[in-house]
């Protein structure tokens, strides 16, 4: 039903498919899956592709905020990409702003390979770590709190209704979370009282990319 569950996969497996068709040919398995642990994944125009792809994928599907955060996250749980070179943090970061740039323009994922492919032969994303481009936006993660939930939907008006835990890999409405909360499951979380309707809030602490409340 979510596809915020199966959207980095299935992304990753289309743009290595437009690449493969469109720019050279990839190392694949003897089972025709791509061999992401052989040469030519990391570190190039591949790795940068990848990244503002499927950041540029998950701003078309829900928005620009929680592509970001899903970002930043992603390179702080799973330690980045395989890369032992002490910027491709860098770099990732920076490929991923590029995607999410192209996501909120793009009508149509062809279309946002074409965006991307475009800004790769303009040297706008970058594919070597060594690049001295330094990425600019929010402060790369280093500790997170035991509970990461973040906002995936809000209505009409501009209320949070749909909540992704990030550690447990669930999907909750606003009233499962309130839920939630209120049996003590999520300690970092509260709710709040507006107008009469509850809301979900994030208790406060420092870290800055907690987006409820």
């Amino acid at each position: 039903m979510f596809k915020i569950y199966t959207l980095k996969d299935d992304s990753k497996l289309e743009i290595y498919e437009l690449i493969d068709k469109k720019i050279r040919k990839l190392p694949r398995n003897q089972d025709g899956s791509f061999n992401e642990f052989s040469n030519g994944f990391q570190d190039n125009d591949v790795d940068a592709l990848r990244h503002a792809y499927v950041s540029g994928v998950y701003t078309m599907e829900y928005s620009e905020d929680v592509a970001e955060k899903l970002g930043r996250l992603q390179e702080f749980v799973f330690s980045g990409s395989s890369s032992a070179h002490p910027d491709a943090e860098n770099m990732d970061l920076w490929n991923n702003s590029v995607g999410r740039k192209y996501g909120k323009k793009a009508k149509s994922r062809d279309e946002l390979f074409e965006f991307l492919f475009k800004a790769l032969k303009n040297n706008e994303l970058i594919i070597d770590p060594a690049d001295d481009r330094k990425y600019k936006g929010d402060t790369f993660i280093k500790r997170v709190p035991k509970s990461i939930v973040i906002k995936i939907q809000e209505n009409k008006t501009g209320a949070n209704i749909l909540f992704y835990d990030f550690n447990k890999k669930i999907v909750m409405t606003k009233d499962e979370f309130l839920i939630e909360i209120k049996n003590g499951n999520y300690s970092n979380y509260s709710y709040k009282v507006v107008d009469g309707v509850e809301i979900p809030i994030s208790k406060r602490d420092r870290f800055k990319f907690n987006n409820l409340g």
